[in-house]
């Protein structure tokens, strides 16, 4: 399995000729090759986790495409035919299996409504949590996609989190809020944390790959 880091939030996720996207919102610069994807996983409902243009850009060419997210995304999405999932629920899509975790969106500030959110595991190899701190329990993580810069962390819970997951490798997500210096000083912290427990850090950057 191959992971291609988009702008921000959005992954591809590439196996036996398919693919997966995950997140791919208004921070991400439109999808394009799309061709041959069996599903959409969508963690929450913000825009820039997912608009309407990146998810008919999939659907015009993959329209059995299954589009996967919590109710408050099929909500939002009302116009799209989305597939609610729940913590705790396993559900298939061609090579790919997903687990989900979690359920809510981390606090932004108590004046400002909270939101489902799903962390997803794909093959029992990437972690992702959306727009929280969601630890998998009982899992060990291979790769994790950690959020690097957000309304709704700071950077020691960033390290907090991956000193807890302890995955073998991890890659900044969430980043498109980040000057440079903010991007390179993330992932310096990122790496101290994940080094803590023998793993390493890979810096990618949009358009980078990692085979899984």
């Amino acid at each position: 399995m191959r992971l291609t880091k988009f702008e921000h939030a959005a992954l591809l996720l590439e196996d036996s000729g398919k693919k997966l996207f995950v997140d791919p919102g208004s921070f991400t610069t439109p999808l394009t090759d799309t061709a041959n994807t069996v599903a959409v996983v969508i963690t929450h409902e913000h825009a820039d986790h997912w608009t309407p243009e990146q998810l008919t850009r999939v659907l015009d060419l993959n329209p059995e495409a299954t589009i996967f997210a919590p109710e408050g995304v099929a909500r939002a999405a009302a116009d799209f035919d989305v597939t609610v999932v729940h913590a705790g629920d396993t559900v298939e899509a061609g090579p790919f299996t997903l687990r989900f975790f979690g359920g809510v969106h981390a606090v932004i500030h108590s004046s400002i409504p909270t939101v489902d959110n799903l962390g997803v595991l794909i093959n029992d190899e990437l972690y992702y949590a959306g727009d929280s701190f969601t630890i998998p329990e009982g899992v060990e993580v291979d790769v994790l996609a950690a959020p690097a810069g957000a309304p709704w962390m700071k950077v020691a819970e960033v390290m907090d989190y991956v000193l807890a997951v302890k995955p073998k490798r991890s890659f900044p997500t969430h980043e498109m809020v980040l000057s440079r210096a903010s991007k390179d000083m993330s992932n310096a912290r990122i790496a101290w944390a994940t080094e803590q427990n023998g793993g390493e850090h890979f810096a990618l950057e949009p358009g980078d790959t990692l085979d899984l």
